[in-house]
């Protein structure tokens, strides 16, 4: 272990991060692409990196944020970033049906933060969303998860408006729903407008996927297992601190990334991340942040499969691999209730 990384653990020991894993022979640099611009949806990792978990293991790891110009992902295939943050389990579906061996190796989501939100008291339950004249819902969203809406709940083309990421029309509409991310669209109208919106998870109505998967290539995991191992537990800790501990060295490289960034938006996803279950929760409970189960991956595959989204040829179970999960790594730093 370099000097670095020694100290570095001995940091980590004293902050209470738990146990330093084996450390890897150099202090190796790591680059980990984020796939939008930095926010507190990526706190875990910018946690690691400040308080130095990923250094006491040996990672040198350098966070590059993603953007409208940014395809980190490509990056990672052409051999320029070592990790990528996944959107959902169809990144990964989509990239072994196009013959990418491109492997989630942990979840750091497990509900998907997508939203379909509503003026107050226009709907009570999920499916009262078909009541409503017309839903925003932009194209790739139509693609996918509106696909599954149609497929489990009876939802129909003809009340799909097309979302152009301008919130004006629902705004104006009182009887239209739109699409949102968690920390996103409802933030902002209720500070456009004064009123907050209802919020729908899709995730709670049963669109099953992982979200905010960390994503590596097929050969990094055959070559480099102990790399993966602290990377993967490391960014597991971090959301544990990032939760529960002193996250304010992270929050500063967020808004040095971000300068559009502010204090207020980043706790309000941080309450939402928390009230909703988006990170621990479920299996996490259980296993720790970061789980996925087999089970899960099927269930929201047959969906989709059923839902017309994905060929049912595709070999799911290749585009996830569980071993450096499910252990329950940084369930310590969690409080106890």
């Amino acid at each position: 272990m370099s000097l670095k990384a020694r100290a570095a653990c001995a940091t980590a020991l004293t902050a209470g991060l738990g146990l330093c894993a084996p450390a890897l022979a150099e202090n190796a640099p790591v680059v980990f692409g984020s796939n939008w611009l930095a926010q507190a949806e990526h706190g875990g990792f910018y946690q690691s990196v400040a308080d130095g978990t990923y250094a006491a293991c040996g990672l040198d790891v350098t966070i590059q944020p993603g953007g409208p110009q940014v395809n980190n992902r490509a990056l990672m295939i052409a051999g320029k970033v070592d990790y990528h943050m996944g959107g959902n389990l169809l990144e990964t579906f989509s990239a072994a049906e196009e013959g990418i061996p491109i492997v989630a190796v942990a979840a750091s989501f497990q509900k998907e933060p997508q939203v379909i939100i509503t003026h107050p008291g226009k709907a009570q339950t999920f499916e009262d969303l078909k009541k409503l004249d017309e839903i925003l819902i932009g194209d790739q969203g139509y693609a996918s998860f509106y696909q599954w809406m149609k497929a489990a709940y009876g939802f129909t083309d003809e009340q799909r408006e097309v979302y152009t990421f301008n919130p004006a029309p629902f705004i104006t509409n009182e009887n239209w729903g739109m699409q949102g991310y968690l920390s996103s669209e409802p933030y902002f109208v209720a500070k456009e407008t004064g009123w907050e919106p209802d919020v729908f998870l899709i995730a709670d109505a049963g669109y099953s996927t992982y979200s905010t998967l960390i994503e590596t290539m097929a050969d990094t995991v055959a070559t480099k297992p102990e790399q993966v191992t602290c990377f993967v537990e490391g960014s597991i800790k971090g959301w544990y601190t990032y939760f529960y501990g002193d996250n304010s060295a992270a929050n500063a490289m967020i808004k040095a990334d971000n300068p559009e960034m502010t204090d207020e938006a980043i706790a309000y996803a941080i309450d939402k991340m928390k009230s909703a279950g988006i990170v621990d929760s479920g299996d996490a409970d259980t296993l720790g942040i970061g789980a996925m189960t087999e089970v899960q991956v099927k269930d929201f595959f047959d969906k989709m499969v059923a839902a017309g989204v994905v060929s049912g040829d595709i070999d799911w179970a290749a585009t996830i691999n569980t071993t450096f999960v499910n252990k329950g790594v940084g369930m310590d730093l969690k409080p106890k209730m």
